[in-house]
């Protein structure tokens, strides 16, 4: 499993953006298939971005034409840009290997807090 490093979260008015870094100890490249995913408190973690093969994306209902997955293999790096922000996308969002939570890893980074205010 690749370390994976989240960051880029903060407190952000509604309307407003971020955008979310997922930084790999390891190269990117070997990963195949990557995700983000937000864990709000109460709630079940949930997969809000996917991205395959570097160019098929898929996404979430709540953050279709908000949200935009990328990745730069030369940079190690998985990103996320988020617009339109709400309060309910307020969480704590994590990144990952897709097919190794599809397997059921137990590893998770510490995450980034992503807090929206109304």
């Amino acid at each position: 499993q690749v370390q994976l490093v989240e960051s880029g979260g903060g407190l952000v008015q509604a309307g407003g953006s971020l955008r979310l870094s997922c930084a790999t100890a390891g190269s990117i490249f070997s990963i195949n298939a990557m995700g983000w995913y937000r864990q709000a408190p109460g709630k079940q973690r949930e997969l809000v971005a996917a991205l395959f093969s570097g160019t098929t994306t898929n996404y979430v209902d709540s953050v279709k034409g908000r949200f935009t997955i990328s990745r730069d293999n030369a940079k190690n790096t998985m990103y996320l840009q988020m617009n339109s922000l709400k309060p309910e996308d307020t969480a704590v969002y994590y990144c990952n290997d897709y097919w190794a939570v599809v397997r059921g890893t137990l590893y998770w980074g510490q995450g980034t807090q992503v807090t929206v205010s109304s």
